[in-house]
């Protein structure tokens, strides 16, 4: 299991940069009626999570490079498991896998997004026990 104060645990379970406890979202992210939507604050240490205006536009970048790496993963698994896909079927099973994971793309790339900008704060992890 992965330690809290990694950034990779805050990214994987959408929590808080800061305390590595509260929720980073509003809702799941395939939840579409709060799609993709970032709390104001941390409920639990009250970090605000947006800096600026507009401070998630960046995480498109980060978007971009996520979904590569699922469609390289789409990808890697067809070779795997053997599969003889012609480039029209691969194809279609690369964009399925896409549009099927697109929540989870989007809500990653903003969790990791705001841990390029905010640290775990031990302390503070510590005094909301």
């Amino acid at each position: 299991m992965l330690p809290k104060g990694s950034k990779l645990y805050s990214i994987i379970f959408l929590t808080c940069p800061r305390c590595h406890k509260g929720e980073f979202f509003e809702a799941n992210p395939y939840k579409l009626s709060n799609f993709n939507k970032v709390k104001e604050r941390c409920p639990k240490c009250d970090l605000k999570y947006s800096i600026e205006p507009s401070f998630y536009t960046g995480s498109m970048y980060v978007s971009y490079a996520v979904g590569i790496a699922v469609a390289v993963a789409a990808y890697v698994l067809t070779l795997l498991f053997g599969l003889q896909l012609s480039i029209g079927a691969l194809f279609v099973v690369i964009v399925a896998s896409l549009v099927v994971t697109m929540p989870w793309i989007a809500a990653v790339s903003k969790s990791i997004w705001a841990n390029m900008f905010f640290k775990f704060d031990k302390e503070i992890a510590q005094k909301i026990n």
